[in-house]
């Protein structure tokens, strides 16, 4: 039987479920309304998606079929979801053109819907993140605790997040779902290792950010440059995930954060956030580590490049101090396929190169204390969201980011 839910959902369902669920959204995220659904088989939901038939093309609002969780799986009512830059640089390319159609998205939060056989970290009701990195808690990488990523990362290759098949179908073909997520979607079906519990009281609209961008550039300084009290600190990239170092720095007790970009326009952001100089390498006839060796007596303790640009890692490596300087390139490059050209004399004294993926965070364990802490206002990532819009206005979203007029938009589902 086939019952409306709001102007997009459907439950293909029996009527007891569909008027059990049709109460629940009329009343608002009640979680013991909620729970009454898990007592009974879940169905097949019929609901909205942002779906991407080819690179380059523009996202297609479709109809979609999410079907129930299997066992260790979790099938969730999205609610909110950022617009990352990882997502933007992927649509245009043909890295993905074996894997559509696609649901592209990563950086979402929502409500447990059902739950799968086995699931028992989360049940029907939680507010729950989207885990970039999966953290299975049993293998090798996860028993490390030097790095966050757990060999389940293996099915972000696949971007299928069911063991090779998906929950989803649209037009009667198979949807991936980006990096085994897939969030631009009023539903989803995950791994459990793919999500966590968090916060009842966190606002989702707001803290949906933090599964990717903040945690990337926060992280960065705290979990892999380490920046200590009183250090001076370079960020080569004003977007979300720069500014989210910068917020990182300063809350590590940074006592100079220079903010380095040729957009001039993100500089008021940037001192918003904590950065106590900006420089535009534009203005200068030399080389910016030049300049930022000029500005800081022999260069900056800590230096991260954010912007994905092979050329700048030798910059900004350059301009850490030549005797104990750490620079970090945050997150993925322009490409994996990318050759760094750096000169060998930059490492001859004690400068150090290091990569960080998602801010070296645990992801299940971390992620969530992550929103905690932003409940407990520790720190402040309302300034990086400037805009908000919808599913249907997804299109408009990747415009944004492509124009450099937003620091993160977020979709509300």
């Amino acid at each position: 039987m086939l019952k409306e839910r709001g102007k997009n959902c459907y439950l293909v369902h029996l009527p007891q479920m569909c008027s059990v669920f049709l109460r629940v959204m009329g009343q608002g995220h009640n979680k013991m309304l909620i729970r009454e659904m898990i007592k009974m088989e879940p169905g097949v939901i019929r609901c909205k998606a942002t779906v991407l038939w080819k690179p380059g093309a523009p996202l297609a609002i479709e109809e979609i079929e999410v079907a129930p969780p299997k066992a260790k799986e979790v099938r969730i009512k999205m609610v909110a979801t950022g617009v990352c830059g990882t997502d933007i640089k992927h649509l245009d390319t043909q890295e993905l053109s074996k894997f559509c159609p696609m649901i592209m998205g990563h950086e979402g939060v929502g409500i447990v819907e059902s739950v799968g056989e086995g699931v028992s970290s989360v049940r029907t009701g939680d507010k729950v993140i989207l885990l970039c990195i999966p953290q299975c808690g049993e293998c090798k990488t996860c028993l490390n605790s030097k790095n966050n990523i757990c060999t389940e990362i293996r099915l972000s290759k696949t971007h299928l997040a069911s063991e090779g098949t998906s929950r989803i179908t649209c037009k009667g073909k198979l949807v991936h779902q980006y990096i085994a997520l897939g969030s631009f979607s009023e539903y989803t079906v995950l791994k459990e290792i793919s999500v966590a519990k968090i916060d009842e009281g966190a606002p989702l609209e707001k803290v949906c950010i933090i599964g990717c961008g903040f945690a990337t550039g926060y992280g960065a300084a705290i979990n892999s440059a380490k920046v200590t009290p009183g250090s001076t600190c370079a960020v080569f990239g004003l977007g979300g995930v720069g500014l989210s170092v910068i917020i990182g720095c300063k809350a590590a007790g940074a006592a100079r954060i220079i903010a380095v970009d040729i957009n001039k326009d993100r500089f008021a952001k940037a001192k918003t956030v904590g950065a106590t100089d900006c420089v535009d390498p534009r203005d200068f006839e030399k080389p910016i580590e030049e300049v930022l060796s000029d500005m800081i007596d022999g260069g900056v303790d800590f230096c991260f490049e954010v912007t994905g640009n092979t050329e700048a890692v030798g910059a900004a490596l350059g301009s850490c101090h030549k005797d104990h300087g750490v620079c970090v390139t945050v997150g993925a490059l322009a490409s994996f396929t990318s050759t760094l050209s750096i000169r060998s004399h930059l490492f001859f004294s004690g400068r150090i190169l290091k990569g960080s993926i998602l801010g070296g965070w645990k992801t299940k364990e971390e992620i969530p204390k992550l929103v905690s802490d932003y409940m407990a206002k520790k720190f402040n990532i309302d300034p990086l969201i400037t805009h908000t819009l919808t599913l249907s206005e997804a299109n408009e979203a990747v415009q944004l980011m492509k124009s450099g007029q937003c620091i993160r938009c977020v979709l509300l589902l």
